[in-house]
């Protein structure tokens, strides 16, 4: 179809009537984008000719070009780069986070994304959705994209670090994901809950008096049964969540199967600089969960990030993500909204330069905001921190 641009808004809002299927949504707001996109364009275009015919008539340089040329969504948002883990698997260095994504909202948020280009979608059996994360992934295996293609991650809860528990576990979120194999599978927390019965009944137990019910598992133990996932072949990599250096170091002592990643809290304002470094002696990638932070609008409010952002004409989320990318990290952006799943993707046609990077670096306050609390005579404290394994006593 064409388009008259001064119409578009209302042509477009006119027209999505509800007999579009809810999977197609998705086709709607990425023609949204590129109406926008093409209709900005014109106006732009008009711009430069107006200020083309001004430069000629006065001898001056054109900068329209760098200026006000808009940034439409590409095929560059499939031509995303992949980092090889330290067993020769390819990992894509952009993928979706489905913490906290609502019942219903995300299995289109998967579809969305599958579509949009993603090729890396990043679960968890306590966020509790990943039935519906595999009912996405079920209508588009096959029609968007192979197997092969996806990279899909899973995480071991933090009650089935019983090694007997690990194999169920992971079959449990196999299940219903509806695949045969996970691209990673990762130790959640180094964390153990009480699980006596060993099941699958209560993700956070508690004892009489209402506080986390512990156990001591060493996470070795829990890692040589997480080995055995590689061997069954039901896993083709390992890794860490939320582990500090001192029990990174534990694992790798002990590993015969090496973790090939550590997914942690990793964002503008607190930049796991430390960590990053430690981890990179043995080749282990970072994975940077909450890159815009979660609930931090300070992060989309601060002029620097804002500034950067403006010289490359996209938004402070684009850049936040494109920060971390180039720090060779994998980064995993949540959303369930369309428009911004697609506009996280479209961050592969711009590089931050050395001088900016500098800027954002320069941003680390140290702040982590991803710990369980619990208020304890009106104060906040962490709600895990008397557990043996607890991680975050250490600096990095």
């Amino acid at each position: 179809r064409s388009f008259d641009c001064s119409g578009t808004l209302l042509l477009v809002f006119h027209e999505m009537p509800n007999t579009v299927l809810v999977n197609r949504r998705m086709i709607f707001w990425v023609e949204l984008i590129m109406i926008l996109s093409k209709c900005s364009g014109e106006a732009v275009q008009n711009t430069c000719d107006a200020t083309d015919q001004r430069s000629q008539n006065s001898g001056e340089s054109n900068r329209c070009d760098e200026q006000l040329q808009p940034k439409v969504l590409s095929n560059s948002v499939m031509e995303q780069p992949y980092l090889t883990l330290n067993n020769g698997h390819k990992i894509p260095a952009l993928g979706l986070g489905t913490w906290q994504s609502k019942p219903n909202e995300v299995k289109l948020a998967v579809e969305t994304a599958i579509d949009a280009g993603y090729r890396h979608i990043d679960c968890a059996m306590v966020y509790g959705n990943e039935q519906e994360v595999g009912e996405a992934l079920k209508t588009r295996i096959g029609s968007v994209v192979t197997r092969e293609e996806l990279f899909v991650t899973s995480k071991l809860w933090n009650t089935q670090h019983d090694p007997r528990q690990v194999l169920p576990a992971c079959q449990r979120s196999l299940n219903a994901l509806g695949l045969e194999y996970l691209d990673l599978y990762l130790i959640h927390w180094p964390i153990a809950f009480a699980n006596p019965n060993l099941n699958f009944e209560n993700n956070f137990p508690r004892e009489p008096d209402g506080k986390m019910a512990y156990v001591s598992v060493p996470l070795e133990d829990t890692w040589r049964a997480m080995e055995q996932l590689v061997d069954a072949g039901l896993v083709r990599s390992i890794g860490l969540s939320n582990f500090n250096s001192q029990q990174v170091d534990r694992i790798v002592a002990i590993a015969r199967i090496k973790p090939v990643a550590l997914q942690v809290e990793c964002h503008l304002h607190f930049q796991q600089k430390k960590l990053a470094q430690h981890i990179a002696q043995h080749n282990i990638v970072l994975q940077a969960y909450s890159p815009l932070g979660t609930g931090m609008a300070a992060l989309f409010e601060d002029p620097t990030i804002a500034r950067v952002a403006a010289h490359h004409h996209k938004t402070p989320a684009q850049v936040m993500i494109k920060f971390q990318l180039q720090r060779g990290f994998v980064v995993l952006p949540k959303s369930v909204t369309p428009e911004r799943i697609v506009s996280n993707l479209n961050v592969f046609d711009f590089t931050i330069s050395d001088e900016h990077m500098e800027l954002l670096l320069s941003l680390d306050q140290n702040s982590r905001q991803i710990v369980p609390k619990i208020d304890v005579n009106g104060e906040k404290v962490f709600r895990d921190s008397a557990h043996p394994d607890f991680p975050f006593h250490l600096e990095y």
